[in-house]
């Protein structure tokens, strides 16, 4: 019976991938022992036990970015979180560790070398993690979900996907999806969202817009964000939602997605074949706008500036091409080829060969 480590936590984007993978090894064999090795600050917190899985604690650590009374105490604190990995993989006889990035991987990583065992890396976004672009260095092997991500010996293996994404039949979904929205299957839909916390900038650039949306033909699917008070026109074929619990539904109904482009929001996308508008968060450092950059490659989607963004460049950007069908068409047959719903298997096969590869 082998037993796994995963590792990783703090946001959405570390979390989702892990429980994915998680859920795999699971599926595969019931009788695996798959734990998790987070911080009891992080999203892992709460998002593990939920799932059924043990959560194992590691110290949070983060790396010091300036000289400071922080980073002086940092090496005796990383030593220290090391230890508790290293206990944690004999008390567990762990075979082997997956990390996702985020503050518990790094620790696992080092600890993984030290106890002899062998560690694969996934990065999630086109820029990678600190913690990642450590722990390539000595990993057995290297999964990214994106070409172009700057990792040493890395393979595009995809995003671990959720089970809702990867099982969808939008064609078989779609009068289902349009009923939960209330809106009209026959009729294209344009989806817009910004995350669960919404998009201001968009919300504001289609506030202003919506109207010319609906003339050109289309529905509008509006998700906006719990924290946004934009109010809801409440017309035929513009459906506002503040939040979707299942955006399966949404992605069912959508014929075009105007959205940020962050890691997941991305891979989910690409991996069913929708055509897509992204408008990258402008804050941060840049990885939005590479995330993107491999279905912009490939025809799939197109790059909107963030800070330009309005009701008049929605007028100019997307509402010609809600009306220009063969482009449409052109981005939706790239689409189709642009991204894999297969990620959770490339994960589990390099974790697979790692551990051939160690008898």
């Amino acid at each position: 019976m082998t037993s796994y480590l995963l590792a990783g936590g703090g946001t959405a984007g570390h979390v989702n991938p892990l429980l994915a993978v998680a859920d795999g090894l699971v599926a595969r064999d019931a009788d695996a022992t798959v734990l998790v090795l987070g911080t009891a600050e992080g999203l892992e917190a709460r998002l593990v036990p939920e799932r059924g899985y043990e959560l194992l604690v590691v110290d949070k650590v983060p790396f010091p970015r300036r000289p400071n009374r922080q980073a002086l105490g940092f090496p005796q604190r990383f030593r220290r979180a090391i230890a508790q990995v290293r206990q944690h993989i004999r008390t567990h006889a762990v075979d082997v560790v997956v990390g996702f990035g985020g503050y518990a991987s790094a620790p696992a990583y080092v600890a993984a070398r030290r106890e002899g065992i062998p560690f694969v890396v996934h990065e999630a976004n086109a820029k990678p993690g600190l913690a990642n672009v450590l722990g390539a260095r000595g990993a057995a092997a290297v999964g990214v979900a994106f070409t172009g991500t700057p990792l040493r010996r890395s393979e595009v293996v995809g995003m671990p996907l959720r089970r809702e994404i990867i099982e969808l039949d939008r064609a078989a979904t779609r009068a289902e999806a349009a009923r939960h929205f209330d809106l009209d299957s026959d009729a294209p839909v344009l989806l817009v969202f910004g995350g669960s916390l919404g998009a201001q900038r968009l919300n504001e650039a289609f506030a202003d817009s919506w109207g010319d949306v609906l003339a050109a033909g289309w529905q509008l699917l509006h998700v906006t964000g719990e924290r946004s008070d934009l109010a809801d026109p409440g017309v035929p074929g513009y459906a506002m939602r503040r939040y979707v619990d299942r955006m399966d539904l949404a992605f069912a109904v959508a014929d075009l997605i105007v959205s940020r482009s962050g890691a997941a929001t991305v891979s989910e996308i690409s991996a069913l074949g929708i055509p897509a508008l992204y408008v990258p968060y402008s804050v941060g450092n840049g990885e939005q706008r590479l995330n993107a950059a491999s279905a912009v490659a490939a025809g799939a989607a197109r790059l909107l500036d963030d800070g330009t963004f309005d009701g008049d460049a929605v007028r100019r950007e997307v509402v010609p091409l809600l009306t220009d069908r063969a482009r449409l068409a052109q981005m939706a047959d790239a689409a189709e080829k642009a991204g894999t719903r297969s990620g959770t298997e490339n994960v589990i096969e390099l974790v697979d060969r790692s551990l051939s590869a160690r008898k």
